[in-house]
């Protein structure tokens, strides 16, 4: 009698002990599911931060493309301003070069002037008539040129001002879509830099999961 309540009792305890081990292995088990859902849900995560990383990549590329071509149309507003400044200084030189012909020319006048009040008895009133005809086309010729020169100065300086007032705005809207750029690919490095050590740590648990239990 006491032989068989012993060995009932060793069966109730070996019967305890397998369902606490059968307890075990399901929990296990379920850590073993959970941990591949996170390896899944991790390959997931890693795959949209490559396409992120890819797409990132190419705003970039675009962006480089973007700054070339500003630079080439740079250059050629360079090329541009640089001919209209040949053009202002040699109608600088044609004005001067006009200032001294009309000085020559008033020289002249003058000279004439009083060769005609000398010999005043001498000369009709029509050449008279003619000479100052002379002086005022050609102070009016002086005035149409400084005319002309300072309007072209005006409309040239309008035409500098606007060209590098769209190059400065061009070029700091991308230096501030390529600084953002580079954050947002900064950020995403430092993410799958975080993503790798949580995968490794993920690997190293799932390799080791009695050790962990």
């Amino acid at each position: 009698m006491d032989d068989s309540g012993a060995i009932l009792c060793q069966i109730s305890s070996l019967k305890d002990m397998l369902d606490q081990v059968n307890e075990e292995i399901e929990a296990n088990i379920q850590t073993t599911r959970d941990i591949e859902s996170g390896i899944v849900k991790c390959s997931e995560m890693e795959s949209r931060f490559a396409m992120r990383e890819s797409e990132l990549t190419k705003m970039i590329y675009v962006a480089e493309f973007e700054m070339n071509s500003l630079i080439q149309v740079n250059a050629i507003g360079k090329t541009s301003l640089d001919l209209l400044e040949k053009e202002l200084s040699c109608l600088r030189i044609k004005r001067e070069e006009g200032i001294k012909s009309g000085a020559h020319k008033r020289e002249a006048f003058i000279t004439q002037c009083i060769n005609f009040q000398r010999d005043i008895a001498e000369r009709e009133n029509e050449e008279l008539r003619s000479l100052l005809s002379e002086k005022d086309r050609l102070e009016n010729e002086n005035d149409n040129l400084n005319a002309k020169i300072d309007m072209l100065r005006n409309s040239m300086s309008a035409f500098v001002e606007e060209i590098l007032g769209e190059l400065h705005g061009s070029n700091s809207a991308l230096n501030v879509d390529v600084q953002c750029g580079n954050l947002e690919y900064k950020k995403l490095l430092e993410d799958i830099n975080e993503l790798k050590t949580s995968l490794l740590a993920v690997n190293s648990r799932g390799n080791h999961p009695w050790d962990h239990h």
